[in-house]
């Protein structure tokens, strides 16, 4: 698909039922014209993830995800070597009196590519999206590793090479920033923080991804988990959650919001107990009839 504005970009946005403000949609938009990883990040929730999506659906592309982790190592990030074709093989040589040497046993057909060199390698017929999630929890360790491919958009195995990518995937980064990730890797990326949504946007997004919903439940969820957000919580619940609360209203058949409804239903957009009973009672029906005025 070629996109040729921004403005062209935030309406197919729009039209995947993504809502993206200006500054956003020119990141993504310079990201895939420059040919640039995007690095994004913000609270749990806000939509980070779901850039990726959202744009390997509009390209068409197939969407390679890597979920980051304390421990990533290579082997399951970039490549490992398929060590019982590799016994099988020198087995079967044995049997017919030959041997294999180190560099038939460590060539590309016994190569098992993980995300990242998946990604390198589908971009020499069609160039994927390239989704490296959370990059926060993983080690810093880690990070180094992806510095050459954030640069060259390469990665080297040192019993095979250079593995180069024909054409360069696009490559989104996310993190929650539960560390500091190193200033090298963020060198190599463009950035932009994804912040909670206003109520005007957020509402936008809740009638575009839950139409089944009221106009009156919607104001009143969106407005209530605004309210929400401005409380001493714990875990303050993201845009994932003010859909899935919205998902959950309608499919019990409800049309706006009530106290009880609300007590029974806090376990969905609030994941620690000591949260749900800060917020459970007298403060819910405060933020309820906030809820209401707007």
């Amino acid at each position: 698909m070629n996109i040729s504005s921004i403005d062209q970009l935030q309406e197919i946005l729009h039209g995947q039922t993504y809502i993206a403000d200006r500054g956003l949609a020119t990141s993504i938009f310079l990201a895939m014209k420059l040919q640039r990883p995007l690095f994004l990040e913000g609270e749990a929730g806000v939509g980070k993830t779901e850039v990726a999506k959202v744009i390997a659906n509009l390209l068409n592309r197939e969407l390679i995800r890597l979920q980051c982790y304390e421990g990533l190592d290579v082997s399951q990030a970039i490549y490992e070597w398929n060590y019982t074709r590799q016994m099988l093989h020198i087995r079967l040589a044995e049997s017919q009196g030959a041997q294999m040497s180190e560099t038939e046993l460590f060539g590309e057909d016994f190569l098992m590519p993980r995300p990242l060199l998946k990604a390198i390698q589908t971009s020499n017929t069609t160039p994927a999206v390239l989704l490296i999630d959370e990059v926060d929890r993983s080690d810093e360790e880690f990070e180094a590793f992806l510095l050459e491919l954030l640069s060259d958009f390469q990665v080297t195995i040192p019993e095979v090479g250079t593995i180069s990518a024909g054409t360069p995937p696009v490559v989104i980064l996310t993190s929650n920033r539960t560390r500091e990730v190193h200033d090298a890797l963020k060198r190599r990326c463009l950035y932009y923080w994804i912040d909670y949504p206003s109520f005007e946007k957020e509402l936008a997004i809740v009638e575009a991804k839950v139409p089944q919903a009221s106009e009156s439940l919607a104001r009143q969820v969106t407005a209530f988990i605004q309210a929400l957000r401005e409380q001493d919580l714990y875990k303050i619940p993201g845009v994932a959650e003010t859909l899935d609360w919205t998902t959950a209203l309608v499919a019990l058949d409800q049309t706006a919001l009530s106290e009880e409804i609300i007590d029974e239903t806090l376990g969905v957009i609030l994941k620690y107990q000591d949260d749900i009973a800060e917020v459970k009672g007298e403060r819910a029906r405060h933020m309820l009839n906030r809820a209401r005025v707007r």
